[in-house]
């Protein structure tokens, strides 16, 4: 099983239900792929719900895409990369591996702040830094100015599949 972690992007904020990034991504792997994103959340939030959610799915993998809405709020980018460590550590320690998405902040080049590769390096998972950017860059793939459309969330899906392939994780 695959947990899909995360805030508004996870929820598919923007889509209907069935076009979210989890619910493309289990079409296109043929793997379950529960949801559970909370709009609105910061990293703090998620990490106190994280150890729930770990011990209802006992996923074998989680996509952890979350720091938009910490970003957004001009919160301590250094207390959002801690909280980012914090989880993944907790998924690995129950067994889980993790794949980190890279979220944009806002600005000129809408780039994810340096901390989302160096964590992956350090704590050695695979990382998707790119796909967001790419999004949010054409008004075509977006509901809004910070959530993709159906057609955004299916590109996000397909990114995620390509490195878990490459990552050998399905």
């Amino acid at each position: 099983m695959i947990l899909a972690f995360g805030d508004s992007l996870t929820y598919g904020a923007g889509a209907a239900e069935g076009e979210s990034y989890p619910a493309v991504l289990q079409g296109i792997i043929g793997r379950t792929v529960i949801r559970s994103g909370v709009p609105g959340e910061v990293t703090a939030e998620s990490l106190a719900r994280l150890p729930e959610v770990l011990e209802e799915t006992n996923p074998r993998l989680m996509i952890l895409c979350i720091g938009g809405n910490d970003f957004l709020r001009v919160m301590s980018e250094r207390q959002a990369a801690e909280n980012i460590r914090a989880m993944i550590r907790l998924a690995k320690e129950k067994g889980a591996d993790v794949l980190l998405i890279g979220v944009p902040k806002f600005g000129i080049t809408l780039s994810p702040p340096d901390f989302y590769p160096q964590i992956a390096e350090e704590l050695h998972i695979p990382y998707e830094g790119g796909v967001m950017r790419q999004i949010l860059l054409h008004p075509d793939l977006k509901s809004d100015e910070i959530h993709p459309n159906a057609k955004g969330y299916r590109r996000f899906a397909e990114a995620v599949a390509a490195l878990l392939k490459k990552a050998k994780a399905i």
